[in-house]
């Protein structure tokens, strides 16, 4: 090795052990949540990463990581990756996968993950394109205490105490309302009582970055009182969080501004394109098609211009100087002109339309199309056995078992018009059915007999499309027949906002926007999507890209949200008020046979193969409900139709009537196996095991020890039904006793009463 790469080696772990010192002694802050303590600690584990943090509840606790390269990314916007991973050693628990190792992302993992990420992006500094890493692992849960929320205050600890630029940190809790009381950061089985599950995340001066949120049909007033407690409450974290800053002595990284134009290519730029992007955007016969194409020729015939003027500038700053001019000209637009490139003032809607019943064959079928944006909803009914099973790890987590309604939401590249990759796992996707879930759950009835399964595809985009799911599911549903308590219509609304020119971080101006078109949240500050029925809410989650907002404009989005959702319902009752009396004729059937003990056997068959005979045959569903009751599922009337033919086929048995307990019977052998032979006491009975224990009094290890074959008959005793089981009890080694037995024949229906001399008489015993 040479000197100079002995140098340099040196050096590189003298840094590295200089790090690993500065970062040696502990530190630990803790924050009182109505009696509840949440610690924060921070220079003992991970010392390698930029920002490390351990978050805990009761004895729950999760490790949050942050490293972010000191080399800017080649892509143009922030390469922020956030991953949430359950482990599952937290929960006591292997894996239950061929590999026994924790593999691919679970749903709740993809879904957490980007409620950490949404909780914390807003407040990277623009300009910061630096591949960022935030990993969380749950090191312990206690089964009591959730720690998805203890995993964003980890985040926003170990991004704080990092050297890494971050405008924080924020603060999150959980708030639960159950019997009337608001609860912080409610245990697990409190919250299987809270009608009310709002995860808030608050950034200093009691602003508000991220929200999200499922209720059951809560009221406004409940909902913004739920809101300011939890501001409160992330006001407490945050200071702890600053303290460990302080005591850290955190000094933040300096990084090159990037991606940017200067100022006088800008300025040339708003010359020549400024009042034509301004006649676009206020030629109201525009659609998105047509007004995107408008602009882009724009763009093209300045390009030329700029390069002939600033020779010197890179590609990217000409590009980037006419996305300012046009942010800037739409922005302003609606600032100052109250005005939006579609010809609505601020809080009208677009035009709604709604038509249910689409598809005949459909179980439920809607079409909601707002504006340009379009979607098909179904509804898709099957048996509680199809219901979403939940791994044990996320079981042991949160409690979660299975469920029997989901929401499924596609969003194809022809809804943009454009082209792309089908199938897989979508985050985006994943996220937006979540919401739309969330939304419908509570209206959908506890104890219906089905697994319920919407999906809603959407055709046309152009923005709001989750809400616009939840509305078209609302109505699939009640086409399909479903009796939920309430129609549930969504609506987001967005943000446009001037910033203090002496403090960034506050607001001087703002204008909020009902049904935001994808222009209008692609230039805006803000996603506030809102669903609920004309009683009160039931899910919500806000998006903000500015560092934070003041509970004045949440309570103003939320009453605007409001207005435009009764509106919205109005509409959808015209096509349909209420759900279909009835589900359609073409629907699955649910019944509950009682099959009685004596008969279960005969109904499973031996080894399950009756029903599986059943189910093949018919293509339903069977399973059991009680000792004496099965629940039969079909997909259509006539499925159910046959299976009830079959099953009083198969079920029937009059001739068994007419055994008699204690018995004799002549049984003819079917069948030889090792642990027995199969017999029959009449040609139609299922065959029944007689098994090797019963057919001799010495030990046998299989029926040719005694000769027996197939078609021989012999005689045996009937002692009726087990009563657990409901199989047959017979047996042939109580008859090689001299005890006195009577011998019946069910064909020739009449006894035949043998001598005491070979070991029979005419008493049964």
């Amino acid at each position: 090795m040479s000197r100079f790469l002995r140098l340099s080696c040196s050096l590189s772990r003298a840094a590295r052990r200089s790090v690993w010192s500065s970062h040696s002694t502990e530190r630990r802050v803790g924050v009182d949540l109505e009696g509840r303590k949440l610690e924060i600690s921070t220079g003992k584990l991970a010392r390698f990463a930029d920002g490390c943090s351990v978050v805990q509840l009761g004895d729950t606790s999760v490790m949050v990581t942050a490293v972010s390269k000191t080399k800017p990314s080649p892509s143009q916007f922030m390469p922020l990756v956030v991953d949430y991973r359950q482990k599952a050693a937290a929960a006591g628990r292997i894996p239950t996968n061929y590999l026994r190792r924790e593999i691919s992302s679970s749903d709740v993992e993809i879904l957490t993950s980007r409620l950490i990420d949404r909780s914390i992006r807003p407040l990277f500094p623009a300009g910061y394109f630096y591949d960022t890493q935030v990993l969380c692992n749950i090191l312990a849960v206690d089964g009591v205490n959730d720690p998805d929320v203890l995993a964003i205050n980890g985040a926003s600890a170990a991004l704080a105490i990092s050297d890494i630029p971050w405008n924080g940190p924020v603060g999150a809790v959980r708030v639960g309302l159950i019997d009337g009381e608001f609860v912080v950061n409610p245990t697990r089985k409190e919250m299987s009582s809270s009608s009310l599950n709002l995860v808030i995340v608050g950034a200093p001066s009691s602003q508000v970055v991220m929200m999200e949120a499922a209720a059951e049909n809560v009221l406004q007033q409940d909902f913004c009182h739920a809101i300011k407690l939890g501001v409160k409450h992330t006001q407490q974290i945050i200071h702890a969080i600053q303290q460990l800053v302080r005591e850290h002595k955190v000094v933040k990284r300096t990084p090159q501004k990037l991606f940017s134009a200067p100022p006088e290519v800008v300025e040339y730029t708003r010359q020549l394109a400024g009042e034509k992007i301004y006649a676009v955007f206020t030629d109201f016969s525009h659609d998105k098609i047509s007004r995107d194409e408008a602009v882009n020729k724009i763009r093209l015939d300045t390009e030329e211009p700029v390069k002939e003027r600033f020779p010197q500038a890179e590609p990217f700053e000409v590009i980037e100087a006419f996305n300012v001019v046009s942010k800037d000209v739409f922005r302003n637009l609606v600032l100052t002109e109250y005005r939006r490139c579609d010809g609505r003032d601020l809080t009208s809607l677009r035009d709604i339309s709604c038509e249910v019943d689409v598809f005949k064959p459909l179980h439920g079928s809607a079409l909601f199309q707002r504006g340009q944006t379009q979607v098909l909803c179904t509804v898709t009914f099957d048996s509680i056995e199809s219901s979403v099973k939940a791994d044990i790890i996320t079981t042991a987590l949160s409690g979660i078992k299975d469920k029997n309604f989901m929401l499924h939401y596609e969003f194809p590249p022809y809804a943009t018009n454009e082209i792309g990759k089908m199938g897989g796992l979508n985050r985006r996707e994943l996220g937006h059915g979540a919401l739309a879930e969330k939304a419908l759950r509570p209206v959908i009835p506890k104890d219906f007999p089905f697994t319920i399964r919407v999906t809603s595809e959407v055709l046309e985009s152009n923005g709001s499309s989750s809400m616009a799911s939840a509305c078209g599911g609302s109505l699939a549903l009640m086409d399909a027949g479903v009796p939920i308590s309430s129609a549930v219509a969504g609506v987001a609304v967005g943000l446009i906002s001037k910033p203090n020119p002496e403090k960034v971080s506050e607001i001087h101006d703002y204008r909020l926007l009902t049904d935001i078109l994808g222009i209008e949240d692609y230039n805006g500050d803000m996603d506030f999507k809102m669903a609920g029925t004309n009683k009160g809410i039931t899910a919500l989650q806000a998006d903000v890209k500015i560092p934070g907002l003041p509970l004045k404009i949440v309570m103003e989005a939320i009453q605007q949200a409001t207005v435009a959702k009764r509106e919205i319902l109005g509409i959808m009752n015209k096509t349909l008020s209420k759900p279909r009396g009835s589900r359609k004729e073409n629907g699955p059937v649910v019944e509950n046979v009682r099959v009685p003990i004596s008969r279960r056997a005969r109904f499973v068959g031996p080894g399950g193969y009756n029903l599986r005979r059943l189910q093949a045959q018919t293509g339903v569903t069977i399973s059991q409900v009680d000792e004496e009751t099965f629940s039969v599922f079909a997909p259509t009337p006539n499925a159910m139709h046959e299976a009830q033919e079959f099953i009083t086929d198969i079920c029937k048995d009059d001739q068994e009537q007419q055994l008699e307990f204690g018995a004799v019977y002549t049984a003819t052998i079917t069948e030889i196996r090792d642990s027995g032979v199969m017999v029959k006491l009449y040609p139609n009975m299922s065959a029944v095991l007689l098994h090797n224990s019963q057919l001799d009094h010495k030990r046998i290890k299989h029926p040719s020890a005694l000769g027996l074959e197939v078609g021989q008959q012999i005689q045996v005793k009937y002692f009726g039904r087990d009563p657990t089981d409901g199989r047959m009890r017979l047996s042939r080694k109580v008859l090689q006793s001299p005890a006195a037995t009577v011998v019946k024949t069910l064909s020739e229906r009449q006894s035949i009463t043998m001598g005491t001399a070979d070991g029979q008489t005419s008493a049964s015993s």
